[in-house]
């Protein structure tokens, strides 16, 4: 006699536990940490900008996978820019479900450069 399957689990979910949610102060001092770590003692240099700006972001996506938010799908922008003692202005607009999804940033300055990076978490439901 053949054992009878049983079928599987439903797996949506509509919202994360609260253990599982993208937290934005962790996001961010994972970020100042990151930002600390590669920058602290560099030079601005407009040839390796765009080389900190990929591994950065790549630190910083991979230490997010690594804080284990279930279902979430992430993106990270890291700007980088000489410091000339001139305001920069940047601004971000999305849309997403207010309760799941979210974002954190930092900013690191010393005398030569600047850098702005964010993480954005989105629920994938």
């Amino acid at each position: 006699m053949e054992a009878e399957e049983e079928p599987a689990a439903n797996t949506y979910i509509i919202r994360p536990n609260f253990k599982h949610k993208f937290k934005p102060a962790v996001v961010k001092d994972a970020i100042h940490q990151i930002l600390q770590e590669r920058l602290h003692e560099k030079q601005y240099s407009s040839d390796q900008a765009n080389v900190w700006s990929k591994e950065i972001s790549n630190a910083i996506t991979q230490r997010l996978k690594e804080l284990q938010f279930e279902r979430y799908k992430f993106v990270v922008q890291v700007v980088i820019g000489e410091q000339r003692g001139e305001g920069v202005k940047m601004t971000c607009r999305c849309l997403w479900d207010s309760d799941t999804d979210s974002y954190a940033q930092d900013i690191f300055m010393n005398d030569s450069l600047f850098c702005v990076a964010a993480a954005y978490g989105v629920f994938f439901y």
